[in-house]
């Protein structure tokens, strides 16, 4: 009899739970399916279509329309970016286009951006490639290190990291703070004191969180390709540094921007940040494979990322973009939506709790309807607090790349299967 029970329970109970998993199933493949479509069919097809410059390399800016403005500088940043894309999308999809273009951004950044001379990487070229701004920004140098790391990896070109290792060692040897440790923001051209701090020459900070974090990825990346010991300890220190210097455990916030000793010297939320963060502790952790790393960045990760849905969530269901001090920036930023939904799956795949599912279904249902560019493509960089997009904001500049959407696109095609 109670055998009979036992069984009749276990029908019973999947019964009840096998609709639940086919209808969390259906939801994860529509997810993937949908995001896969608009990084292959929009994204980067947009980028294949308008960003290459026939006298080299890519544009500097597009407009909205993808209309090229050809004398526009070209950033690092940018181009460094191309160079991760289109790295990942060959060595995911095996098209021999993204392959093409994946060498030629290889060949033009370590041609054009590295300087040969002094070691690292310019901040800015002129359209046709000579330099215009020489100072050494390490946000810079560390996304040079990530696409090229990533190039090594969709292609075997052993001068692409051979280049990473180069600036690596220059990123210890010139970059890290001898006495603090952590990586100082700016240099001139040979390595002085700049003028002014920071890539916006606006800057008060020695050390901030969005080039550490940076500094995160790009030292991961290189770490899978390339398993050196000092690098593997240099990773291992900078995940501690993020979350005893640049991490507050009573907000579950990011500190931003701090001085040489890692004083805060600012009162602000980054939002975007803050989920990004999430999961690159995690990918960073994961990389190094060791137990009691992982488990720290495991829980800092889901308290950053609880913290920025609970906080950065506007009515339309959007992540906000900062809180500085008593003001909130309400508009939705294009970046900040991409790292929303790989942060929510990243917390989803930790936990197994459907609320994060729900909530990066819910961030990319806003993207579908008011972030997409639907009449020209690509996405609108941002969408104001009344849901109106910036219709002006180029498609292309310094900062608008095809990074964080492409790669939330990489990310969740991977990570759905």
């Amino acid at each position: 009899m109670k055998r009979m029970f036992s069984v009749f329970l276990l029908i019973t109970v999947w019964l009840l739970v096998t609709p639940f998993l086919q209808a969390q199933s259906h939801v994860d493949k529509v997810l993937k399916d949908e995001i896969t479509s608009d990084l292959k069919e929009n994204i980067l097809s947009f980028w294949e279509r308008y960003s290459v410059d026939s006298s080299g390399g890519f544009y500097g800016s597009l407009g909205r329309d993808g209309t090229p403005i050809a004398d526009a500088p070209k950033g690092g940043v940018l181009n460094a970016r191309i160079l991760w894309t289109f790295s990942t999308a060959y060595r995911m999809y095996g098209d021999t286009a993204y392959r093409k273009l994946a060498d030629r951004a290889q060949r033009y950044f370590i041609d054009h951006f590295i300087d040969s001379q002094y070691g690292g990487v310019y901040w800015l070229i002129k359209a046709d490639g000579t330099p215009l701004d020489t100072n050494k920004q390490t946000y810079g140098c560390s996304y040079a290190i990530y696409g090229l790391s990533e190039h090594f990896r969709a292609t075997g070109n052993n001068e692409s990291l051979q280049k990473a290792i180069e600036l690596y060692r220059t990123m210890e040897s010139r970059i890290k703070d001898p006495v603090n440790d952590g990586y100082i923001e700016s240099f001139t051209r040979e390595w002085g004191v700049p003028q002014k701090l920071g890539y916006d020459g606006d800057g008060v900070a020695t050390k901030t969180m969005n080039t550490h974090i940076h500094v995160l990825e790009a030292y991961t990346a290189l770490y899978k390709v390339w398993k050196d010991n000092g690098l593997r300890e240099r990773l291992t220190k900078v995940i501690d540094l993020i979350i005893t210097k640049l991490y507050n455990p009573q907000t579950h916030h990011l500190i931003l921007y701090c001085d040489s000793n890692w004083n805060n010297l600012d009162d602000i939320d980054s939002y975007g940040h803050d989920i990004e963060t999430s999961w690159l502790l995690t990918e960073a952790a994961e990389a190094l494979g060791d137990p009691e790393v992982i488990g720290r960045c495991r829980k800092v990760a889901l308290e950053l990322a609880d913290a920025s849905l609970k906080e950065g969530i506007n009515p339309m269901g959007a992540m906000m973009y900062e809180r500085h001090k008593d003001k909130i920036r309400k508009d939705a930023s294009w970046w900040c939506q991409a790292e929303t939904v790989v942060g929510c799956i990243n917390a989803w795949q930790l936990t197994g709790e459907q609320s994060y599912l729900d909530s990066a279904v819910r961030t990319w249902n806003f993207i579908k309807s008011r972030m997409i560019d639907k009449e020209y493509g690509e996405w609108f960089r941002t969408v104001l607090e009344d849901g109106t997009p910036r219709y002006k904001e180029p498609k292309a500049s310094m900062w608008n790349c095809p990074y964080h959407n492409s790669r939330m696109g990489f990310e969740i095609d991977t990570r759905l299967k």
